[in-house]
């Protein structure tokens, strides 16, 4: 009788699931990598103390400066401090974007994007958790400066829905300037460069109506002053606080945010692939 092999006597065993593939880790979705970047921007923003008391009082103080200082010698047709507290929340906008840039840029000068990179982190989810930081900061400025221009005369005469409508043009506005000034520090190669970049943005509630009436400055300024973003915001955001026909500025407006909105998304997709490729 031949012998069997024990390859042959032995019983036929399926091959189950690889044990070492079961214990991989998946990758995680995109949402779930935003919302991760977003808890490390906040609690980035919680530790620095000293920038974030910066970008929340400094507003304030411009906006005392301001009415205590000038309103006196600016005649607007209204409480100067009714006048002036558009301007200084977008000011606001300006100040929390500045400190976005200088996050975006630190963080790729410290390596840290190489390990974001090795756990499939995008940069959308990256830039999506500094620029929330950078509304959230915001938020917390708004409410204390109108809370401090209603302690010292300001009274609006908005309805709800202008308030509403107030709030999210504002609300738009910030993701703008926060995506555009997350550019500027994946463009910057230092935090220096960064933070002096960004003088561009914080330089345009100045050369705007937001202090001064447009029809006051000289000739050759009127035109940036009434043809740039943030006049039709501030114009729109004065009408709506104070009860005013916006008349078309909201519109303008709107069309502002939403095209620095749509360049800076395409451009920082650009940028973010070109830094961390090199």
């Amino acid at each position: 009788m031949p012998e069997l092999s024990l390859a042959a006597a032995a019983p036929a065993v399926s091959p189950g699931p690889n044990p070492d593939a079961a214990i991989q880790p998946r990758p995680a979705s995109g949402g779930v990598n935003a919302l991760v970047m977003i808890s490390r921007s906040l609690r980035l923003t919680r530790r620095n103390i000293d920038a974030l008391l910066t970008s929340l009082l400094l507003p304030v103080m411009i906006m005392l400066l301001f009415v205590y200082l000038f309103g006196g010698a600016i005649h607007t047709g209204t409480a100067y401090v009714s006048y002036v507290l558009p301007g200084v929340l977008v000011l606001c906008a300006g100040f929390g974007s500045a400190l976005t840039a200088v996050r975006v840029t630190e963080d790729m000068a410290g390596g840290i994007i190489d390990r974001f990179r090795s756990m499939d982190v995008g940069g959308t989810a990256f830039l999506a958790g500094h620029v929330v930081a950078s509304v959230v900061r915001n938020a917390i400025s708004t409410v204390l400066v109108v809370g401090i221009a209603l302690a010292i005369g300001f009274r609006p005469h908005a309805t709800v829905l202008g308030w509403l409508a107030g709030a999210g043009l504002l609300l738009a506005f910030i993701v703008a300037i926060s995506w555009l000034a997350a550019v500027i520090g994946l463009l910057a190669r230092s935090v220096e460069a960064a933070n002096g970049a960004t003088f561009v943005v914080l330089f345009l509630p100045y050369a705007s109506s937001g202090f001064v009436p447009i029809a006051t400055m000289p000739t050759w300024l009127r035109g940036f002053a009434r043809d740039q973003p943030a006049t039709p915001v501030i114009d729109s955001l004065r009408a709506h606080l104070l009860g005013t026909a916006p008349g078309g500025s909201t519109w303008q407006a709107l069309a502002w945010c939403g095209g620095i909105l749509a360049v800076s998304a395409a451009a920082s997709a650009v940028a973010f692939r070109r830094r961390t490729e090199c």
